[in-house]
């Protein structure tokens, strides 16, 4: 064992790295180092700000990876570890001191669990790559989860304060809430085969935009509301699907369904399941 780890070492030395995608793995590891230290100094709306920014970087050295053909066993390693500061650790320390530090054990649990399942979160994720590809998460994103941490501190400094009180009530559920979806088995959708080059219905057009002005004007409603509901649709999705389901399955008008029809519906049914 002790040689092979010898020669694993070796030949990372003879191959080197690759440049471009591990800079912004360094970037979004630098969001996350420079968020805790914020958080030390008391300035958590800058935390914040820097854990989003941290999002991007991380978003575009995959993004980059993939594009110049250039990932490695060595940069999804790098960006796990990168990303357990950012989107574990930094979130964590940043619900703790904003809204927990007054309430003792209650406060620290929640700060050691949340942390806890990022770690397990991206651990699970790193086994699944290299398994049989999946178009969807399984479990909730550890960036999504700090995103809606980091929305709603700037949510409260901007637009509508929670206050001093309301806090612990709104942030210790909902740390408790987003350390278990890191690691339960909701599907979230990971957006990876929608492909903006197909022609789209003129109303998608109409609605992206209308997004985009929304974002414009209200960033920091916007950017809690979203982040709200991508997390609500990992739960939500599949009771709406069992409930479409079922509903197109019963005949309209009290009619019954021929063979034909019922064909028809099975062909959907498995349609709706591979999309997810």
């Amino acid at each position: 064992m002790k040689e092979q780890k010898k020669q694993k070492i070796r030949d990372l030395k003879k191959k080197g790295i690759y440049l471009i995608p591990n800079l912004f793995t360094s970037g979004n590891l630098f969001c996350g180092v420079f968020a805790i230290i914020s958080i030390l100094e008391g300035n958590h709306v800058v935390a914040a700000t820097s854990i989003l920014v941290g999002m991007v970087f991380d978003l575009l050295d995959g993004k980059l990876a993939r594009l110049t053909n250039t990932t490695s066993a060595f940069g999804v390693e790098y960006d796990s570890l990168s990303d357990l500061i950012t989107f574990g650790v930094a979130p964590g320390l940043l619900a703790y001191s904003w809204a927990l530090q007054d309430y003792g054990r209650f406060g620290w649990a929640a700060l050691f669990l949340y942390v806890v399942c990022a770690a397990l979160r991206l651990a699970r994720f790193n086994v699944q790559v290299s398994g049989p590809e999946s178009k969807d998460f399984i479990g909730l994103p550890t960036p999504a989860a700090a995103g809606l941490v980091a929305a709603m501190v700037i949510f409260d400094g901007n637009v509508i304060s929670f206050g001093e009180t309301a806090r612990p009530y709104i942030v210790l559920p909902l740390s408790y809430l987003l350390a278990f979806l890191m690691v339960s088995h909701f599907r979230y959708r990971s957006f990876k085969g929608l492909n903006l080059r197909d022609r789209k219905p003129f109303g998608v057009l109409v609605g992206v935009l209308l997004v985009i002005l929304v974002l414009l004007t209200r960033p920091y409603v916007m950017g809690f509301v979203l982040y709200g509901l991508y997390i609500l649709s990992g739960i939500l999705e599949k009771p709406f699907v069992a409930l479409y389901r079922r509903v197109k399955t019963q005949s309209p008008k009290g009619t019954l369904y021929t063979e034909d029809d019922e064909e028809t519906d099975d062909i959907e049914d498995k349609e709706i399941i591979l999309k997810h």
